[in-house]
């Protein structure tokens, strides 16, 4: 069924000013901050040598359809640091399916969704994370790891969704529709995820909404997602005015136009897109689900309507897959980068902290999403 209504920032008159963030800021909680355990360490050679080829060499297997022989002797000798410096610090490295592949093949040791990268979180033994992601992502790992190091290797990198709702912005519309249960994606800062009843991803977010056993739900903050969960399920949606900056600029019509070229092209779209968007797509489901759709199919030719990298991931994996390439660049995501991620090896910067308080009144509404029984 269609949405029952979708608020933003402008429809609360009584909205406390000066709390709205800008596109990719971090307001929500403390910033990342230097760590305050273990000394820095030296930065190691970054020279291409032929130890450095040798040691590196199953890793290229892994991307050499994706990045050129030219490019790699570039990137091998911090790819090989990281991966020394992380066994010498005792980390593990959590890379998202939009970090670029030299990340996510070369130097990351679990990579996923944002629903796998927090049940993960909850496993690792390692007593530093490295969040090779956004800033909601580490905040997540931390609320889900409080006695570990997590370390975001850039702390600028932002989410224009997580930006675009604030702690207050819940509060009000919790005046406004007294006892309906509210549900937040993800992609929040750990400041919303304090004010909702639980959180979700796009894996998870039916069956997250359907489990409350409610008439009437409050999703937010991704309008779009709550189109798609709306057309899934009986329960009426109260949506909120955000949207990701990458999904929410396809159109259609491009859509159409591919099929139109080659019929027999396959797509396959993030619910985070726009409605006409998915009207057009062959399957819609999260970047984990349309990852195993493509491992299922082996389509011929395919257009993955998300982010680019996770395309290149993908075709890593499966070169025999034709990526056509309509896709757009998350520049949140590209804040990270193997430079950065040396560093914050090598410096433990930057540590994100979150107040306590806050804290656990965040980390329940993450618990409840990751102990939901399917």
């Amino acid at each position: 069924m269609p949405i029952a209504g979708i608020y933003g920032p402008d429809d609360f008159a009584n909205r406390p000013q000066g709390q709205h963030q800008h596109e990719g800021q971090i307001t929500a909680s403390p910033r990342a901050a230097p760590a305050r355990t273990k000394p820095t360490l030296p930065t190691p050679s970054l020279e291409w040598t032929p130890e450095v080829a040798r040691a590196t060499a199953p890793l290229y297997e892994r991307v050499k359809h994706v990045i050129p022989p030219i490019e790699w002797p570039l990137m091998a000798p911090t790819i090989q640091a990281i991966n020394e410096l992380k066994r010498a610090r005792g980390a593990v490295i959590l890379a998202h399916n939009y970090q670029s592949p030299e990340i996510f093949h070369g130097v990351a040791d679990i990579g996923g969704d944002s629903l796998q990268l927090a049940v993960e979180a909850t496993k690792v033994e390692a007593g530093i994370i490295v969040q090779c992601g956004v800033h909601f992502m580490a905040e997540t790992s931390k609320l889900l790891n409080p006695d570990k190091t997590v370390l975001i290797p850039d702390s600028r990198a932002g989410c224009s969704l997580a930006a675009s709702i604030t702690g207050a912005d819940v509060r009000l519309l919790r005046e406004k529709f007294p006892g309906v249960p509210v549900v937040a994606y993800v992609n929040t800062s750990a400041e919303v995820k304090a004010e909702v009843d639980i959180c979700c991803t796009s894996s998870n977010a039916v069956q997250v909404v359907e489990s409350l056993i409610a008439p009437t739900v409050i999703f937010l903050p991704d309008r779009y997602l709550a189109t798609y969960v709306a057309s899934k399920t009986d329960v009426k949606i109260i949506a909120w005015k955000g949207a990701c900056e990458v999904h929410e600029r396809f159109k259609g019509e491009e859509l159409r136009a591919f099929r139109e070229a080659d019929p027999s092209v396959q797509i396959i779209a993030h619910p985070e897109c726009p409605p006409d968007v998915l009207a057009e797509a062959d399957f819609t489901g999260s970047t984990a689900h349309m990852i195993n759709w493509v491992r299922e199919r082996r389509p011929r030719r395919l257009v993955m309507i998300t982010e680019c990298s996770m395309a290149d991931n993908v075709r890593a994996e499966l070169p025999d897959v034709e990526m056509l390439r309509p896709c757009n660049l998350c520049p949140h995501m590209k804040r990270i980068t193997l430079a950065n991620i040396l560093e914050s090896l090598l410096t433990l910067r930057e540590e994100v902290t979150i107040d306590p308080a806050l804290a656990v009144r965040a980390r329940r509404s993450v618990e409840r999403m990751i102990n939901l029984k399917n």
